[in-house]
């Protein structure tokens, strides 16, 4: 979600430095450029070759007679958004104060003045971040336009978000935004219907593709309801715990079977600007046993069909632009773009995101974008697909 984008990565003196080599890889993994900015303090805590190694730049330790902070932040300087990460709450309380003696907050200044867009995530111990000074601190600077990404307060410490959170951040400040002031509702992940109270009907959806267009989205200036159901075997499998529920923009709604993904997702939709329809609904349901069924019975399963999201939704808000996405395991490319436009003229839909379902809990997917007139083919990563579909539903309010 970062393509292209150069970020200058301040470094302060929290023990949180020592997370900055991570989060410096992940803002490349998403195609930033990074240089980093330290201050003394910083310095004590993590080497400025650890940050040199992980940006491929050189580190900026001091202001010099070449005005590092000009270059890096100033007008037409290098940056597109000043990230300091992590910050502490002596640093918050001197980029209020317009106080320049570190080459951080001296950067901090001169990106305010530039209209750089700059980026803070705090990290300290809790009773530092409920400090009166601190909380105006931030109501001050946040007044500026500046974005903070909430800590989390665990173990009586505002720790530092996690890399995606910030990573997310940082993307949504350095953007163009066409998306801005505009809703996006988005559903992810699988429905999960009770057989008792032990054992479900559900599918092998991961949820990825759903939370990377809600990211994507966010990214590009909207303001996200994402309704996520279960998360299916295949995330396990490939390790995606990340802390998704963080990421700015995002306003996350858990809900587990097909009823309750229909119903709040007519509840966000009904001030919506557009519903993207990622998640994979099952398409049965059944009444479930109040107790737990004995094993070693033979057992009949009564199945009944349930309500098909993107219908009951296009019969309650027959304006909504709503993108579709259809699962098919064919394999067969013209066959799939069949079935895209079947649904595309039955729902009205603006287009259809087609693929097979070989690609679920993958990292990469092959999907076909199917329009009116129109199909083409992604192959790539689902952040890349995400930010295919983004992109696209800009362009459906004309502003791509």
């Amino acid at each position: 979600m970062l393509e292209g984008v150069n970020v200058a990565l301040g470094v302060t003196g929290s023990i949180a430095a020592v997370k900055t080599v991570e989060l410096a890889h992940e803002l490349r993994r998403r195609g930033a450029a990074v240089r980093g900015v330290m201050t003394d303090s910083a310095q004590g805590i993590i080497h400025p070759w650890a940050v040199e190694f992980a940006t491929e730049n050189d580190v900026v330790t001091e202001i010099t007679g070449s005005v590092e902070h000009v270059e890096l932040c100033g007008y037409e300087g290098w940056a597109d958004v000043l990230l300091i990460a992590p910050a502490t709450a002596n640093t918050v309380g001197k980029i209020a104060g317009a106080v320049d003696d570190t080459p951080v907050t001296t950067c901090a200044t001169t990106a305010l003045g530039a209209d750089t867009p700059v980026v803070i995530a705090p990290a300290m111990h809790e009773p530092m971040y409920d400090h009166p000074g601190v909380l105006e601190a931030i109501d001050t600077v946040e007044a500026w336009g500046v974005d903070f990404v909430e800590p989390r307060l665990e173990e009586g410490k505002a720790k530092i978000a996690s890399e995606d959170a910030i990573a997310a951040s940082a993307a949504r400040a350095a953007g163009t935004r066409p998306l801005a002031d505009r809703h996006v509702v988005v559903t992810s992940g699988a429905t999960s219907e009770s057989i008792d109270p032990v054992r479900v009907l559900t599918n092998r959806s991961s949820g990825k593709t759903g939370r990377a267009v809600a990211e994507a989205c966010a990214a590009r200036g909207a303001d996200v309801t994402l309704v996520h159901g279960v998360v299916g075997p295949h995330a396990l499998e490939t390790g995606s715990g990340s802390d998704w529920e963080s990421i700015p923009g995002i306003d996350v709604r858990r809900v587990e079977s097909a009823r309750e993904m229909l119903a709040a997702t007519a509840t966000a939709c009904e001030d919506a600007d557009a519903l993207v329809s990622v998640a994979a609904i099952g398409d049965y349901t059944l009444d479930s046993s109040p107790e737990k069924i004995r094993s070693g019975q033979e057992l009949t399963l009564e199945l009944e069909p349930t309500p098909k999201l993107i219908d009951e939704i296009r019969a309650d808000h027959p304006d909504l632009p709503i993108v579709g996405f259809k699962t098919e395991t064919s394999g067969d490319d013209e066959a799939m773009v069949d079935r895209a436009r079947e649904t595309l003229e039955r729902a009205d839909l603006a287009f259809v995101v087609a693929n097979d379902a070989s690609v679920m809990g993958a990292e990469r997917t092959r999907a076909l974008l199917v329009e009116d007139d129109a199909a083409r083919t992604y192959d790539g990563s689902k952040t890349g697909l995400a930010v295919e579909v983004a992109d696209a539903l800009a362009a459906e309010f004309g502003v791509a």
